[in-house]
């Protein structure tokens, strides 16, 4: 194993860290692709040829230039579908008219009837009762899932739709936010202190008496794309699909692996686009069928229903708990702020899986969440979180109050401001159980 990686002499969470870093999941911004071109180089060049900042005076610069400023002023605000538009005075009027548009926008796969499950090895751990079960889709790999719940639990329980992260870390899926068993590798450990707080999320809110499910993504964990499967591009010769033969779970190959995956994203993104249809509806098109597979299992109420995440769960919450009504509550945690923030200073920092084109020209990026109204919704923001501005991210938290205070149910919007960069920590843990106690429970 490679020294940089894990050195015998160092602790534990020293270890951990150099492996983070090495990763590139640390700190800053676990969005951002694996490796992305130098800057240094292109900026002496500009510097030497004596390159004008042709930025109007006064203007402030942004990500794509002087161009910013007028991109930004192409999308009406308010714009024509969002409710917080003079023209919309009715919920289910206004309601209809959006959801269709972002149905037709997100283009989200039909992919056919509640899958069929089979279930694997069931066990207990740390007072829970744990499955492991597994569904196929009309296509690619099967799915991979983790069941939780309490211990002799008895009946129908409320239920949890855990949507892991991104995380730069497509290697990884539904191991993120659980734990089933004391032989956890470095590595998860690893993700789950620097984004949770040490914690396995999934397992604590389970603990308080709810069902919780946790599968594998599009693109992760057991859905990702393999190399060996991945033909036409001229990558040259590489061995990253994360598992071998030898070493099962090799930090080495599985950093190849996640650098690649990154690197492949862009390609992935505009395949679907050519397919018609988008990352964020395939997205949609796989969480629905998760939740089908959470609502027909008999020791789980239907009629109450969570889902949440952190960060790409956040992401993936926004468009799920937006577009379905069988989710009755919801947390988006370090994932809120508006396409203006996206477009001016931060869609670098942000996946492909982010965008649905021209759905800007008719809803904000919140807005997508406030077409649940009147049914409950939380944000969790973290005030130095690199991926977004605070402005952007309290302008986008005016929005959803906005929304909910026309629909005369400002009650069933919450927000938390937490100091600190990109997490899900304990504090916030308990504020996200505790609004899925009030609703669910």
């Amino acid at each position: 194993m490679n020294a940089d990686i894990i050195n015998e002499n160092q602790s534990g969470e020293d270890s951990r860290r150099k492996f983070l870093k090495k990763l590139g999941i640390m700190g800053s911004i676990p969005f951002l692709p694996a490796s992305i071109p130098a800057f240094g180089s292109a900026m002496n060049a500009e510097a030497a040829i004596g390159t004008v900042d042709v930025t109007h005076s006064g203007q402030e610069k942004s990500i794509i230039g002087q161009y910013g400023p007028w991109v930004a002023s192409l999308p009406e605000d308010p714009s024509p579908l969002s409710f917080r538009n003079s023209r919309w005075t009715r919920v289910d009027a206004w309601k209809d008219m959006a959801m269709k548009k972002f149905l037709e926008l997100t283009a989200s796969p039909d992919i056919g009837r509640v899958p069929q499950v089979t279930v694997g090895r069931k066990y207990s751990y740390d007072g829970l009762e744990i499955e492991e079960i597994v569904w196929q889709l009309p296509f690619g790999r099967p799915t991979e899932a983790i069941v939780l719940k309490p211990l002799g639990a008895s009946g129908r329980l409320p239920a949890i739709l855990g949507l892991h992260d991104h995380g730069g870390n497509k290697y990884l899926g539904k191991r993120k936010i659980t734990r089933t068993g004391d032989n956890i590798p470095e590595f998860v450990i690893a993700h789950q202190e620097e984004s949770y707080e040490g914690k396995a999320w999934a397992n604590e809110i389970a603990k308080r008496g709810y069902v919780v499910m946790v599968h594998d993504a599009f693109a992760f964990g057991s859905r990702r794309i393999m190399y060996k499967d991945v033909g036409g591009i001229p990558w040259g010769p590489c061995n990253v699909d994360g598992k071998s033969d030898a070493d099962p779970e090799n930090p080495d190959n599985i950093i190849a692996y996640n650098n690649w995956a990154g690197e492949h994203e862009h390609i992935l993104s505009k395949s679907l686009f050519c397919g018609g249809t988008t990352w964020p509806g395939v997205f949609l098109a796989e969480d629905r069928a998760a939740l089908d597979v959470l609502r027909s299992r008999d020791d789980v109420d239907p009629e109450r229903i969570g889902c949440g995440g952190l960060s790409g769960g956040g992401l993936r919450t926004v468009y799920l708990a937006g577009s379905d009504r069988r989710i009755k509550c919801s947390v988006c945690v370090g994932f809120m702020s508006t396409w203006k923030d996206f477009l001016l200073n931060k869609s670098y920092t942000h996946t492909w899986m982010t965008y649905t084109p021209l759905l800007p020209k008719y809803l904000d990026f919140p807005e997508i969440l406030g077409l649940r109204v009147p049914l409950p919704a939380m944000a969790l923001n973290n005030n130095e979180d690199p991926l977004y501005t605070l402005p952007e991210m309290q302008r986008a938290d005016r929005m959803l109050r906005d929304i909910y205070a026309k629909a005369g149910v400002p009650e069933n919007y919450k927000s938390g401001f937490y100091p600190g960069g990109h997490k899900f920590d304990i504090k916030m843990q308990k504020e996200a159980f505790d609004w899925f106690d009030r609703w669910l429970k």
